[in-house]
């Protein structure tokens, strides 16, 4: 199922990502650092669903609160309820 997250706090705007059987894929950062974002979505792309949580989510970028990585554990955990 394809989901698209508005991002919080960070320079990328939003995420774009589909999830299949739990796992991830064609994750697509809009705006950002592209090298950053670009670099994230290619070590996500295959993986369950729950390791890129489990590995991204509280990466802090500055003192925003919060990154580009978090913001896709954030979106992942609101995809997977969405698709209980």
């Amino acid at each position: 199922m394809k989901h698209t997250y508005k991002t919080k706090n960070t320079c990328s705007q939003a995420i774009e990502f589909e999830l299949e059987d739990g796992i991830v894929r064609n994750i697509r950062f809009k705006g950002g650092c592209m090298g950053n974002t670009q670099g994230v979505a290619a070590l996500a792309e295959g993986m369950k669903a729950e390791e890129v949580i489990k590995r991204c989510k509280n990466i802090q970028c500055g003192f925003r609160g919060t990154s580009c990585p978090d913001q896709l554990a954030a979106a992942l955990e609101i995809a997977m309820q969405e698709e209980k």
